[in-house]
């Protein structure tokens, strides 16, 4: 049987695995102002203030689940 503070702990660790994922994998993203383009094998810049955005939802759940992981992990430490 698992009791309360060892399943707040594996729970912790288990969300704080998958949001770290998630975080990681945000770093592989393009951001919205870089575009490739193919036919001349080049990068381009194209920042307006107004559409720029710096993270996607992948890696704000990411860092949520990270947050909440570490959240359960205290609270099975301190039960």
């Amino acid at each position: 049987m698992v009791t309360i503070a060892e399943g707040a702990r594996l729970a912790g660790a288990a969300l704080g695995a998958v949001g770290g994922a998630l975080v990681a994998l945000e770093f592989f993203q393009l951001p919205s102002y870089v575009t490739y383009r193919e036919e001349r094998d080049s990068y381009d810049v194209d920042i307006a203030p107004s559409r720029v955005t710096e993270h996607t939802a992948l890696g704000r759940v990411g860092g949520l689940l990270l947050s909440l992981g570490f959240a359960l992990l205290f609270l099975g430490e301190l039960l």
